[in-house]
């Protein structure tokens, strides 16, 4: 009897190990194949949202056929916890990978209504855009200075419950600067009790949410540069002659206002490089101008011959080596640029058009720049005689 019941028992285990391999094998095909949208949708994550109320949303639009499975897969492999608070475009037949992989990797929503404050270096705008997920394009509804009066249908669109906020800043920026227009974004709380230290605020995209204070904000800028240039640091090339982190991020600063070129960057600090180590000054107008406006808005004018004169702390035609402090806030690329700038014997340059978009000429000697500078004034009186 006892052999008879050993012999049913292995059946029943045969049986229950193949249905089980069954199961897996369905659920894994069914996991990585195609979804069931046959459509882009618009998946929004809320704030303190989780897996479970993402896949029920997701299964509710039609966009995945189990939503058991998809927190399962998510769980595996080690997902879950990674969830970002988003407007996420999932397009058609995406799978649960993918989907997996859109909601956790993080960046910028891609989808929706969106607010986007925007601080650049000479005006701010408030931007209200919508993406379509049909066509992938995000198109602008409306934009306005936050300085004047709201359009009316932005009430509508900020108090929306679906709409997504974000601040972005502009490579350049100055910390007042920030702090002045952060005073002007209508959903945000609360005072920024002391001016940030320049160049301390990484320039990005942030997305906010109504009721986060302004101090939280500036703070989230804070941790981004200091991992920015932390990282930028470890990895410096050898023998730059800065100190100290600190000095590199004020030549990035001055780096990010001479040129917005992204392959211009590492040229532009060889040069500044290249003159320190000469023991030359740098003899860079962005500096003067900062020390005559403090950082508080821009100039708006030419910078005069007694400016040029005048010794002050930021005055790089009179003083020796680096200003005092950064004079702007430097992006991921300017400080890259600092720390590994390119290998060259430039020691000068100027613009090469009247349009800053077209870069500037590099010159190793002073007779090749001055005939660089001698073309560029060509092009200056051309223009005033037009």
């Amino acid at each position: 009897m006892w052999r008879n019941i050993a012999s049913n028992a292995m059946t029943f285990l045969v049986v229950i190990v193949f249905l089980f391999g069954g199961v897996l094998l369905w659920a894994q095909n069914e996991y990585r194949t195609a979804g069931p949208l046959d459509a882009p949708i618009c998946l929004q994550v809320q704030r303190g949202s989780n897996f479970n109320r993402v896949s029920a949303d997701l299964e509710d639009q039609g966009a995945i056929t189990s939503g058991t499975l998809f927190r399962l897969g998510a769980d595996y492999t080690d997902k879950t916890a990674l969830l970002k608070a988003g407007s996420y475009l999932v397009p058609e037949g995406a799978t649960m990978p993918e989907i997996t992989d859109i909601i956790t990797r993080g960046g910028a929503s891609t989808c929706g209504t969106e607010v986007v404050y925007r601080i650049g270096v000479t005006s701010a705008e408030v931007q209200v855009r919508e993406l379509d997920p049909a066509q992938g394009r995000y198109a602008e509804v409306l934009a306005f200075d936050p300085a004047e009066d709201a359009p009316a249908d932005y009430a509508a669109f900020r108090d929306d419950v679906g709409t997504r906020f974000r601040v972005a800043l502009a490579e350049g920026v100055t910390s007042w600067q920030v702090v002045t227009e952060l005073g002007q974004v209508d959903i945000l709380e609360g005072e920024v009790a002391d001016l940030p230290a320049e160049g301390a605020l990484a320039p990005d995209s942030y997305e906010i949410a109504k009721g986060d204070s302004r101090a939280s904000v500036i703070t989230r800028m804070q941790d981004a540069q200091q991992q920015i240039l932390a990282e930028a640091w470890a990895n410096r090339a050898p023998g730059l002659p800065y100190a100290s982190p600190q000095e590199a991020l004020t030549m990035a600063s001055i780096v990010e206002k001479e040129t917005g070129g992204p392959d211009e960057r590492p040229l532009v600090a060889s040069v500044f490089v290249n003159r320190i180590e000469r023991g030359m000054r740098l003899q860079t107008d962005p500096t003067v101008i900062y020390g005559i406006t403090k950082g508080e808005g821009v100039l708006g004018r030419g910078i005069r011959q007694s400016e040029l004169r005048r010794e002050t702390p930021y005055n790089t035609y009179v003083i020796d080596g680096l200003p005092p402090t950064p004079i702007a806030n430097p992006g991921r690329l300017a400080i890259e640029a600092a720390l590994n700038p390119a290998e060259s014997d430039y020691l000068y340059f100027v613009a090469k058009t009247l349009d800053p978009a077209d870069g500037h000429l590099f010159a190793e000697t002073l007779d090749e720049h001055n005939r660089n500078v001698a073309a560029y004034r060509r092009l200056e009186a051309e223009r005033a005689n037009q």
